[in-house]
């Protein structure tokens, strides 16, 4: 699976989050379900100071004794604000791999994700994030950035 090396500067994203991990039996099913709140309840018009159009899935702080992490649905930001019903995490500037995938937004997503979680990167797990720029009947442009030492 090809990639590039790109420099980025701190992020701020805000959205809906769980707590869920490898480990977890309803993994896929808690995922799916920030999604669908997102999407379905329109809390994706709802957040305000968007850096872009994108939507985002951003994966975050990682532990490794139970293989556990957050997800968060939503958006970049350019700054982020008081909102109870959302959640706030900020990634810090550095290098990641960009991987570019266009293709079915579960499945060939999924297929990457398996992909990179076998490959020898560098990770510094420090945030990982997904951004959905095209979305047309299901088929989608997907930049999926992964975060480097």
């Amino acid at each position: 699976m090809n990639y590039e090396i790109v420099d980025l500067e701190e992020k701020i994203f805000m959205g809906i989050s769980e707590r869920t991990g490898m480990n977890d039996p309803k993994c896929q099913e808690k995922i799916g379900g920030l999604w669908q709140r997102y999407m379905g309840e329109g809390i994706c018009n709802s957040i305000r100071n968007n850096a872009n159009n994108y939507c985002v899935g951003l994966y975050s702080d990682y532990e490794f004794d139970n293989l556990s992490y957050d997800v968060l649905i939503g958006r970049e930001v350019t700054e982020a604000y008081d909102a109870e019903q959302f959640t706030v995490k900020r990634i810090p500037g550095g290098k990641y791999a960009l991987f570019r995938i266009k293709g079915d937004v579960v499945k060939d997503v999924s297929n990457a994700w398996e992909e990179i979680w076998k490959m020898n990167l560098d990770r510094s797990f420090t945030g990982d994030f997904e951004e959905y720029i095209s979305n047309v009947n299901g088929i989608a442009e997907i930049n999926i950035y992964i975060a480097l030492k």
